[in-house]
């Protein structure tokens, strides 16, 4: 059977996936930095356990001996991705991770072409919001003609884990960011958008997230923009290694997570969709252990790619508790 290393296996959501992952039937390797969590969380799962940091660049390639697919669940990922891709890429497997910082996507977009050449698929964000927004974008793609713009706007309720907070900070330290002409740019208009998430319209703050780069890659969408308006306690400030490790079962179900996509063609013909699943910390696990159930099971393609491109813009709604309305 082919193995799956999780990566950050411990954290918050980590500890998710890697739980959902045995539920599926996977073989899994728990792994990370501190052993005592993992080696908790090895017993408890009776999984495989590989202690390292990635720091020594030829430590991290032999713990990957035995493994078919990498993934990282570690954040920020802005100081995990780029030693896991690189490892992944010199083995020639498969690197999957959960990230929303937009610089890990312009980072594996960038090593795509030598993780062709390996063999080696690069897919970051195979959880939420990735994988709706992008399956959500190729379907409004296929229903215009000539898609010229498209406009995602995410819905972000309820608190946040300690570890989606300080990846926060990477996502507002990239800037703001568009997508003009097929080029990433600065965002020279940076007033709110306006979208309507089921009750009608609110205001949604530009922000740049991953679909900057993966929506360019599955639609050819040449003017892309992103949105976020946050409710609750999301985008936390202050010390942040004070905040509990994420929302409890209670405070997910009450949450769902909501994104609306726009996608205009170049007759001024615009289609409007609202993808509605379990809150995100919910959905992650699901999705994340399906995309790679699917890459062990021989589903994918070498290089940078998007999880609508591998599994079709179908894949979004082969996750329980997901709902599209199109109007």
């Amino acid at each position: 059977m082919k193995t799956l290393l999780i990566y950050g296996a411990a954290g918050y959501t980590g500890r998710m996936i890697a739980a959902q992952a045995t539920i599926a039937g996977l073989s899994i390797i728990v792994a990370g930095r501190k052993e005592p969590p993992l080696a908790a969380l090895a017993e408890s799962l009776d999984a495989g356990m590989r202690v390292f940091s990635l720091e020594d660049k030829g430590e991290v390639i032999r713990h990957l001996e035995g493994v078919s697919v990498v993934l990282n669940c570690a954040g920020p990922f802005a100081g995990t991705a780029e030693s896991l891709m690189k490892a992944c890429i010199s083995q020639g497997i498969h690197y999957l991770d959960i990230t929303a910082e937009i610089n890990v996507y312009r980072l594996a977009e960038s090593l795509g072409d030598v993780a062709a050449r390996a063999g080696s698929m690069l897919m970051p964000g195979v959880g939420w919001d990735v994988v709706p927004t992008d399956c959500l974008a190729v379907r409004l793609a296929r229903q215009v003609h000539e898609p010229r713009r498209l406009r995602i706007a995410l819905q972000v309720a309820g608190s946040m884990s300690r570890g989606s907070a300080v990846s926060a900070g990477e996502i507002i330290g990239a800037g703001l960011l568009e997508r003009v002409n097929g080029t990433l740019m600065t965002k020279e208009n940076t007033q709110p958008g306006w979208f309507d998430f089921g009750e009608g319209p609110v205001a949604c703050a530009p922000l740049s997230f991953g679909d900057l780069v993966t929506a360019w890659h599955s639609t050819g969408i040449p003017d892309i923009e992103m949105f976020v308006h946050v409710t609750g306690d999301a985008f936390p400030e202050g010390d942040l290694s004070l905040l509990p490790d994420g929302p409890g079962q209670e405070e997910r179900d009450a949450s769902r997570a909501r994104a609306v996509a726009e996608v205009t063609g170049s007759d001024g013909n615009m289609q409007r969709a609202l993808i509605e699943t379990v809150n995100g910390y919910s959905y992650t696990p699901l999705a994340a252990v399906e995309a790679t159930r699917r890459v062990l099971s021989g589903d994918s393609l070498p290089g940078f790619q998007t999880p609508a491109i591998v599994f079709g813009a179908e894949f979004a709604l082969t996750i329980p508790g997901t709902s599209i309305q199109l109007s």
